[in-house]
C-alpha cells in the first residue's frame, strides 16, 4: 500500500509463506483497525452462515497506535481459541490517551466459530514482524501478520 492513495474503508489479505498477511485502511485509525479484524477473520472462515451467539466487550490498553492493533487482532485470536467464537461486526470507540499510553473501547458481535465454514488457517498469533499503523493526508493504513 505504500505510495497508494484509497478512498473510504477497506481491506484485504495478501499471500505471505505459511502466514496471513492483512492490509487495510480507512479514514480513521479505528476504522483501521476494524477493517483489518474484518479482513482477519475472511481469512480464515466464511460467516455468511454463521449464528450470532452474543456480544463481547472489553478495552484494549497499549503505549502506541500500533499495540492497540496488536491487542485487538489478539482479542479476536483468544475468543477463538478460549471460547469457540468469532466476531461478525466489531465496534470501536474513540482511541484515548491515557497515563500508560492509549486505550481503545471495543465491542464484538459475536458468533460460534463452529457455525462459520473455514476457509483457512486459523491465527495462533500476531506477528510484531513489518507492523504498521500510520495516518496521513489519505487518511489510516495498515499491514499486520498473523502466524498461523
Amino acid at each position: 500500500m505504500t505510495g497508494q492513495q484509497r478512498s473510504g474503508s477497506g481491506h484485504r489479505t495478501v499471500a505471505h509463506t505459511a502466514d496471513l498477511r492483512v492490509e487495510a485502511w480507512a479514514p480513521t485509525a479505528e476504522g483501521c483497525i476494524r477493517e483489518a479484524v474484518r479482513a482477519a477473520v475472511e481469512g480464515f472462515a466464511d460467516t455468511t452462515g454463521a449464528r450470532p451467539s452474543g456480544e463481547r466487550a472489553c478495552t484494549v490498553t497499549a503505549a502506541t497506535d500500533e499495540d492497540l492493533l496488536v491487542a485487538v487482532l489478539e482479542e479476536v485470536i483468544y475468543r477463538m481459541d478460549a471460547d469457540g467464537e468469532l466476531p461478525l461486526g466489531t465496534e470501536l470507540g474513540a482511541i484515548r490517551a491515557t497515563a500508560e499510553g492509549r486505550a481503545l473501547p471495543v465491542r464484538f458481535r459475536m458468533a460460534d466459530a463452529a457455525t462459520a465454514a473455514p476457509v483457512g488457517a486459523v491465527p495462533k498469533a500476531v506477528s510484531l514482524h513489518d507492523l504498521r499503523l500510520r495516518g496521513g493526508p489519505g487518511g489510516w493504513s495498515c499491514q499486520v501478520t498473523l502466524d498461523v
